[in-house]
């Protein structure tokens, strides 16, 4: 069995800067594998703003 972890964040934008590689990272020293990566908002031009990054991990019995 497996759990599963959301984490939103952005690719970053004009004054700010993606973090998506450190949270990768940051999850991965805890056991978390990532799965996949959904857009979950978008601007009026269709381009996606905010991401959820959805981690997994075995559950320990």
């Amino acid at each position: 069995m497996y759990e599963y972890k959301y984490v939103e964040t952005t690719l970053g934008g004009f004054f700010s800067s993606a973090t998506h590689r450190e949270l990768i990272d940051e999850h991965s020293k805890d056991g978390w594998r990532l799965v996949q990566v959904l857009p979950t908002h978008y601007n009026g031009h269709g381009k996606p703003t905010k991401y959820e990054i959805i981690f997994e991990r075995v559950v320990q019995s």
